[in-house]
C-alpha cells in the first residue's frame, strides 16, 4: 500500500465539484458533490444521538435499503438538523435536482449537511448549487481537493487522502475526505466523511468493514464531549478496479481492510489534531488493559477529560488529571498496577509507577508537552488488549469560536 495525492477522485470513476451557493457563508464555496460513473455498492455509519438531522435519516435509508448510491451532495453552514418536515422536503429536492441534472435516480443520491442546528435550508439555493455543479464535475484531483474545502466550517485546514494497493494483480485505489472541528465525539460529530473507492467488493462485507474500522479510528476521537447530531461516513465503490469480487473474508478483504483503517485514522487524527481552537494534537496509548473496551474506554476518558486537556495547553505533567479521568471511565482496574509516561518528539518521561508517584525533571516534562503532538502513554500491567484515542488540548479559542458560532 502506498500513499498518493488525491482524495475523493482518486479512484478510478469518481468525480467531484463545488461552488459557492451563499448558504449561510459568503465569498467561499460551501456546497460539495461527489459522483461516480456508475452505480456503487455503498456503506455507512451514522451518529448514535436520538436527535438526528433530517440528511442522516435520508442516507440511512439508502444504505438500509440495500440499493445503489451514486452520488453524494452536501453543504456546509446549515446542519439540517430539528427541522421537521421541511428538513426532509430539502434532500427529497437536493436529491431529485441531482436526477434531473444527471439521469440518475434521486433515491441513488446521499445529502449531507453541516453547520448551525435548527435553520432552515435555502432550498433554492441547494437545487441552483446542484445544477451548477453538475455541469463542471471533474475527476481532476484539484476537483477533489476544492469539493474537500467546500464542506469546511470552522475547520482551519481540509482534510483529504487517497491511497493504492495491489488485489490479485490489480491495482486498487482508495481516497476520502472528511471535516470536522467542533461538536466531535463520535459513537457511530459535527463529523461528515466520504470515502471512494474502485474496489469490486459484496455490500454487506464492505459495511461490516466500514463499521468494525470506525470503532478504532473516527470512534477514538474527541474535540470537546458533543456528539454532533449530523455524524455521517459514507464509503461508496463502484468496481471499476476490475478485481475479482471480494465475496468473503479473505487476503483480498484483509488488504482492503488495512487500507480502510489507514485512510481512516488518518482522517481521524487530522480532525482531531484541528479542534476548535487547538493548538496541539492529544493522544492516549493505553495498552496492557484486560479487553479491548477496557482500553478503548479509558484512552477515550484521558483525551475526553478537560481538565487533562487544559493541562495538555498548559503543559503542565500534572498525571493526577490523568488518572482521575481513568477512575471515573467506568472500568475496572488497580491502580496499583498502573505505569504512566509522558511522551512526544521530545522524548518519553514516566511520571507514575504502580501507586507511586516518581519524581521526575519538570524541565524535561515541559519540553516534552512543548511539543505539537503530546501523548499520555498507559500501561495496565493487567492484559493484552491496547487502544488509541486522538484530542487536542482545550485553549482560550475554543470558548470565543463556540460563544458566537451563530453570527
Amino acid at each position: 500500500m502506498k500513499t498518493i495525492d488525491g482524495g475523493v477522485t482518486a479512484a478510478k470513476g469518481f468525480k467531484a465539484s463545488s461552488c459557492q451557493a451563499e448558504i449561510k457563508y459568503k465569498d467561499r464555496t460551501d456546497m460539495a458533490f461527489v459522483y461516480s460513473e456508475l452505480p456503487c455498492v455503498c456503506a455507512g455509519t451514522f451518529t448514535s444521538n436520538v436527535v438526528k438531522a433530517a440528511c442522516v435519516m435520508w442516507d440511512k435509508k439508502i444504505v438500509e435499503s440495500g440499493g445503489p448510491m451514486q452520488a453524494v451532495v452536501i453543504n456546509s453552514g446549515i446542519a439540517n438538523a430539528c427541522t421537521g418536515k421541511e428538513g426532509f422536503d430539502a434532500c427529497e429536492a437536493t436529491a431529485r435536482a441531482a436526477e434531473g441534472a444527471l439521469g440518475i435516480p434521486y433515491t441513488s443520491v446521499a445529502v449531507a449537511s453541516t453547520g448551525v442546528i435548527g435553520m432552515q435550508l435555502p432550498v433554492d439555493k441547494l437545487v441552483a448549487g446542484v445544477e451548477k455543479m453538475s455541469t463542471t464535475l471533474d475527476g481532476s484531483l484539484l476537483a477533489g481537493t476544492e469539493a474537500s474545502k467546500a464542506i469546511m466550517t470552522t475547520d482551519t485546514v481540509n482534510k483529504e487522502i487517497a491511497v493504492s494497493f495491489e488485489i490479485a494483480g490489480k491495482t486498487v485505489t482508495l481516497g476520502g475526505m472528511s471535516k470536522g472541528s467542533g461538536m466531535i465525539h463520535p459513537n457511530m460529530c459535527t463529523m461528515l466523511a466520504f470515502l471512494t473507492t474502485d474496489i469490486a467488493i459484496d455490500k454487506t462485507l464492505l459495511q461490516e468493514a466500514v463499521s468494525d474500522v470506525v470503532k478504532d479510528t473516527f470512534n477514538m476521537i474527541t474535540v470537546d464531549g458533543d456528539t454532533s447530531t449530523n455524524d455521517t461516513l459514507l464509503c461508496m465503490a463502484n468496481g471499476l478496479a476490475e478485481n475479482e469480487k471480494i465475496t468473503e473474508k479473505n487476503e483480498d478483504y484483509i488488504t482492503f481492510k488495512n487500507a480502510l483503517m489507514f485512510v481512516c485514522e488518518y482522517l481521524a487524527k487530522k480532525m482531531a489534531a484541528d479542534g476548535e481552537g487547538a493548538s496541539k494534537l492529544f493522544e492516549a496509548k493505553v495498552i496492557g488493559a484486560k479487553d479491548k473496551q477496557d482500553a478503548r474506554v479509558l484512552s477515550r476518558a484521558i483525551v475526553s477529560s478537560n481538565l487533562s486537556k487544559a493541562a495538555i495547553y498548559g503543559c503542565d505533567a500534572n498525571f493526577g488529571r490523568f488518572l482521575c479521568a481513568m477512575g471515573y471511565s467506568g472500568a475496572d482496574f488497580d491502580q496499583n498496577d498502573v505505569e504512566l509516561y509522558f511522551e512526544s518528539a521530545a522524548g518519553r518521561l514516566k511520571v507514575f509507577d504502580k501507586g507511586t508517584p516518581i519524581v521526575f525533571d519538570e524541565d524535561k516534562a515541559l519540553e516534552i508537552m512543548k511539543e505539537d503532538t503530546v501523548t499520555v502513554f498507559v500501561n495496565m500491567n493487567e492484559g493484552e488488549a491496547m487502544a488509541t484515542a486522538w484530542g487536542c488540548d482545550l485553549t482560550y479559542d475554543y470558548v470565543k469560536i463556540n460563544a458566537d458560532y451563530r453570527s
